[in-house]
């Protein structure tokens, strides 16, 4: 149906509640709402992503293939890290409210939470953004892959794997040492580039 069709359907819809729209739900201060062309048909070249969480708590590595992300910070502090594929260089900015972070389509990215409250906006220019994870990357490809491809042992790096889950989305998981939660740095300087260890999720605690 051409588009300017639907705006005299009995179904067309101008209004939706995000609250009855949970995407992913690690816990009561963790979780992801969704808004897409699926629960507001109207919608065009926007979506969105109402995302809550605790300090410590990580939107896992992954990218967007189908869309550009604008992270605007409503309440807290988030360090939004980004990988440039033609400097080969890893980016990470600290955002507090009113603040945001343009993530180009396709770019490898991450957040994480600097104090608990932390409340975000992820706005896409696709009437559904398409996601792939960094846990699915990890878990889906076979292990003897990993192991030729990186001259690795493949025994040593199923040990190194088993505790990741695929469809993470939200880490760590609830059984991570509540210790280095709560260790997480919330400051630096933002005009200084961070080596990409320093803000992995599993890197930095490590």
């Amino acid at each position: 149906m051409a588009s300017y069709e639907k705006y005299a359907s009995s179904n067309v819809q101008f209004t939706f509640d995000l609250n009855k729209s949970t995407f992913f739900k690690r816990n009561d201060k963790n979780f992801i709402n969704i808004l897409s062309v699926a629960q507001l048909n109207t919608l065009e070249n926007i979506s969105l992503l109402d995302i809550f969480l605790s300090k410590g708590h990580v939107i896992e590595p992954h990218y967007h293939p189908n869309a550009t992300e604008l992270v605007y910070c409503i309440k807290g502090a988030a360090s939004i890290s980004l990988l440039n594929p033609f400097t080969k260089q890893l980016l990470t900015y600290r955002i507090t409210p009113g603040e945001v972070v343009n993530i180009p389509r396709a770019w490898w990215h991450y957040e994480i939470a600097l104090v608990d409250d932390t409340h975000l906006l992820a706005i896409f220019d696709a009437p559904t953004s398409e996601v792939i994870l960094g846990s699915d990357l990890v878990t889906l490809t076979p292990s003897n892959i990993w192991a030729h491809t990186y001259c690795m042992d493949e025994n040593e790096w199923k040990k190194a794997i088993r505790p990741v889950r695929g469809n993470t989305l939200i880490g760590p998981y609830a059984e991570c040492n509540k210790e280095r939660m709560d260790s997480y740095p919330n400051n630096w300087n933002p005009n200084f580039y961070y080596p990409a260890h320093y803000f992995s999720p599993y890197g930095w605690w490590m």
